[in-house]
């Protein structure tokens, strides 16, 4: 997963290839393309697109990427997918085959929200759970997938705060006269003249990949893409 990340382009299409033997063999054979970079002068790829050839099982590895993350069962899935349980679970199962750190990742949040009662976030943040004692089953297992999404959705969020950190303190940024106006999820819009936007756009990539005090402390890198628009439809 280090590794797809590193090389960037389309993520799901890679965990569909992981998944799926057959899809992997097209790949390696060139039936297939996992991406396409079109050169200049190049109107269609020289093969099908992996997403366009195998656009359901993509759509099923994409789906897990975010449900694997929030902690949904084999149960929700197969109800997303309108398949069986026991296809569902088949599913999920191939995904952890070559994922075993992140079953163990998930493992050891869950007994942390069950014997301490809390489980925090990238910068410590803590979300507390109510004792178990005389729960049902369904309060148990609200509280086993919470306890996974936390550290994920609380720890983007403290990426996104310290980029803002990052952003509003940037002395530069403030005397070039830009502001930071928005922030939606992990997207920022600012706001300021338009002679000095592209340094200011400079500047925020700067802030926003590094925003731990001027340095990332992740395994991978935070990429970001930034447009400069007069307006913020045009820039979406």
């Amino acid at each position: 997963m280090l590794d797809a990340f590193e090389a960037g382009g389309d993520f799901h299409s890679r965990t569909a290839m992981n998944m799926y033997p057959h899809i992997r063999e097209a790949v390696e054979q060139k039936h297939v393309l996992l991406e396409w970079h079109p050169e200049p002068g190049e109107d269609k790829p020289p093969a099908p697109l992996l997403k366009d050839a195998f656009a359901s099982e993509r759509r099923k590895a994409k789906m897990l990427n975010f449900s694997i993350a929030y902690g949904k069962t084999t149960v929700g899935l197969a109800r997303d997918w309108k398949v069986s349980v026991k296809e569902a679970k088949e599913t999920v199962d191939r995904w952890y085959s070559d994922r075993q750190e992140v079953l163990s990742w998930q493992k050891k949040r869950k007994k942390e929200a069950l014997v301490n009662g809390c489980v925090h976030t990238l910068l410590g943040r803590a979300r507390k759970f109510p004792s178990l004692r005389n729960t049902t089953p369904w309060h148990k297992s609200h509280i086993e997938r919470a306890a996974i999404n936390t550290p994920v959705q609380g720890s983007a969020a403290d990426v996104a705060m310290c980029a803002m950190l990052e952003i509003s303190k940037n002395a530069q940024l403030k005397e070039l006269g830009w502001r930071l106006l928005l922030q939606v999820h992990d997207e920022v819009i600012l706001e300021g003249p338009t002679e000095s936007a592209e340094v200011a756009k400079d500047l925020v990539v700067d802030c926003m990949s590094k925003p731990f005090d001027g340095k990332n402390i992740l395994k991978v890198d935070l990429s970001v893409d930034a447009k400069c628009a007069k307006n913020w439809y045009s820039a979406k």
